[in-house]
């Protein structure tokens, strides 16, 4: 029998590449939308067996991406929506339409495990052997947004640090890209920050090793650079590797990290405090 297929939807890079790992090894196919729209067009093009979905998303909002297609005379699908906030009106408008729920807390991957059973009962012991208690993997869903820093300076990554921190983001540092990668594999990242020059591997080879891991394939990878680039590396760095992005930003290394913050912020959503912390751009 051919494998089930689940669409799975999700602004955060670091969640949808978690949900996806561990879907695969349960045996699912697995196809990925990043906002409801998307979400929406691949869902009435390729009928998929489920769909995973996120509350709050750009273009359109998982809950209304949900209701139309469930809509009367759509194709029969089934949704489990996930939320980094506990809500009683969302449980209950979830239940009112026949969909699961899941929130993105310590009993996360529990419901998501439950859900699935009910739905794929055929398929229990090998979801149960991903989401039970006795799972063996390290796989965990973030429940704040997680940047990593990568520098050989250790002061660049301390200012970057403490500035991201402001912001209620979570930070993991790594000294060079090899040390990244197994970073970025193991703890899924939101968004990658790395160092154009690192006696190590530079951030050309950092892009390559990430991209050529389905797990780090898709996470956005921002440069920074002590001096100019110039326009062929620019467009080197941006090239698709492997047929995924290259770098989605580069930036001069400077305290006014306004610009940097507000690339980060399209993939991270961290909150009111952004703007605060972006105005305070004193020396640490």
């Amino acid at each position: 029998m051919d494998a089930r297929r689940i669409l799975i939807a999700d602004d955060d890079p670091a969640i949808l590449a978690a949900l996806s790992a561990r879907c695969r090894k349960m045996g699912f196919q697995v196809d990925t939308a990043a906002n409801g729209l998307q979400m929406l067009l691949k869902a009435r093009r390729t009928s998929p067996d489920l769909i995973i979905v996120d509350v709050n998303m750009p273009e359109l909002d998982g809950l209304t991406a949900s209701f139309h297609l469930l809509e009367p005379g759509g194709p029969p699908v089934d949704v489990i929506v996930v939320t980094g906030i506990s809500n009683l009106e969302t449980l209950e408008r979830c239940e009112a339409m026949g969909m699961f729920y899941a929130c993105k807390r310590t009993a996360f991957w529990h419901d998501i495990g439950r859900a699935l059973i009910q739905i794929f009962p055929q398929m229990a012991e090998a979801i149960a052997a991903e989401t039970g208690p006795q799972t063996k993997t390290s796989v965990e869903v973030p429940t704040r947004p997680r940047v990593l820093v990568v520098d050989d300076d250790e002061q660049i990554g301390e200012f970057l640090t403490s500035r991201l921190r402001k912001l209620g983001i979570e930070v993991l540092y790594a000294p060079n890209a090899a040390r990244a990668v197994r970073l970025a594999a193991g703890q899924y990242p939101s968004v990658v920050v790395t160092d154009y020059h690192m006696p190590e591997g530079d951030a050309g080879f950092l892009i390559t090793r990430l991209r050529s891991n389905p797990a780090t394939a898709q996470t956005p990878v921002i440069v920074l650079s002590g001096r100019d680039i110039d326009e062929p590396t620019e467009k080197l760095l941006k090239r698709d590797v492997l047929g995924y992005p290259g770098a989605i930003g580069i930036f001069k290394k400077s305290f006014d990290v306004s610009g940097l913050f507000e690339t980060i912020q399209h993939y991270c959503c961290p909150g009111p405090r952004m703007e605060s912390a972006v105005e305070d751009r004193s020396q640490p």
